[in-house]
């Protein structure tokens, strides 16, 4: 929605020839069937859904003055929206009639590859980002806005969501500027978690806060930053990745904590993304939540959720949470280490009292850098 007001307001002849608001996976199916259409997991994120009713929000579209005729009928992620066409068979050589679901955004449909559909089931995916989502039975709000709530890609389901902007980024960022040892010819995350499994748990006192990019989940602040606290001469190249895996794992520890002041339930935890390729990130998020996490042996992620989704459209199965007991199966189960879950819930604590100390400072950083380069 933001987007489109700001194509209004700059873009005048661009906005003449708007008519309708599609999603680039949904245009993709418009192409194939010639049907405008969306899902209500990924609608949710345009700003203009009722979440809870799963539905155009009337309100929002007066206050946007825009016109219900602009939206794409809505779907639940596993209908059938349409078939190939004549036109999308001959441009990519699908048969014609063949049945296309709604589908699902790269979470929702994640989510769904991972099994995480019903409530008290949750994942923690590591990528450049870091999202937390847990599966629930009702629009579950937090009132400050620091975790999302969207439709789920399961009918009768919603999700809830938080997001640490450089999760895997902060581990690539620091490969790019300081490397990641003598190449070997293994892989160099490889090497960077062989150095940090030299250190104990809890880095010998060294933080890392992992805002390069701002932050969304908990702190909704852009002009948040990046930071080493706790930097001695005894510490090593080993002493900063360990830390910036933990400062990770806290950092998405933020979330739970969240799930916990909303009453949103954690009875299994999944994990996800190429952060889970690492057994030394597997312990330490064991280690930072405090409890057993898993992994499932599809490593495909959405594509496979949307392929269950397309599975569930078809016929092949009844239902997004029959299918998910079906396909998805675990991979391993890793146990915390109980002495390193109280070193690691002292060192959340102190984590947390990081962000707020160093806020002025890294604002007024900002500010500084932003007059310096006008």
């Amino acid at each position: 929605m933001t987007k489109l007001l700001w194509v209004r307001k700059h873009e005048p002849e661009i906005w003449k020839r708007f008519r309708k608001l599609l999603l680039p996976k949904d245009y993709v199916r418009l192409r194939l069937t010639g049907e405008h259409a969306i899902d209500v997991a990924e609608a949710s994120g345009t700003l203009l859904l009722d979440v809870a009713q799963r539905r155009w929000s009337k309100a929002m579209l007066e206050l946007t003055e825009l016109p219900e005729s602009c939206l794409p009928k809505l779907y639940e992620s596993p209908d059938v929206v349409g078939k190939i066409s004549a036109e999308g068979a001959g441009e990519t050589g699908l048969k014609a009639g063949t049945p296309v679901i709604a589908g699902a955004g790269d979470q929702a449909a994640g989510a769904v590859g991972m099994g995480i559909v019903a409530p008290g089931a949750v994942s923690v995916t590591i990528g450049t980002s870091g999202v937390v989502f847990a599966a629930t039975d009702r629009p579950a709000l937090d009132p400050k806005g620091r975790v999302h709530t969207f439709c789920h890609a399961v009918p009768g389901r919603w999700h809830v969501m938080g997001v640490t902007q450089a999760a895997g980024l902060s581990l690539r960022w620091f490969r790019d500027q300081f490397g990641a040892g003598a190449d070997d010819g293994r892989d160099p995350y490889e090497r960077l978690s062989e150095e940090a499994a030299k250190v104990p748990a809890g880095g010998d006192g060294l933080f890392w806060t992992p805002y390069l990019m701002g932050e969304r989940t908990p702190h909704l602040d852009p002009d948040a930053r990046a930071a080493l606290v706790g930097l001695n001469a005894s510490h090593t190249r080993g002493h900063v990745i360990r830390a910036i895996l933990e400062g990770v794992a806290f950092s998405l520890r933020d979330t739970f904590t969240i799930f916990g002041e909303m009453g949103v339930p954690i009875r299994e935890v999944r994990l996800g993304g190429g952060g889970a390729r690492s057994s030394l990130w597997r312990e330490i998020q064991a280690e930072v939540y405090g409890q057993t996490v898993s992994t499932v042996k599809a490593e495909e992620g959405a594509a496979y959720g949307a392929a269950i989704l397309a599975g569930v459209g078809a016929g092949v199965w009844s239902s997004v949470e029959g299918a998910c007991q079906s396909v998805v199966k675990i991979n391993q189960r890793i146990e915390p280490d109980s002495r390193n879950v109280e070193t690691m819930n002292r060192q959340y604590q102190l984590f947390r009292e990081i962000y707020p100390a160093l806020a002025g400072i890294s604002k007024q950083s900002r500010t500084t850098s932003m007059a310096g380069a006008s």
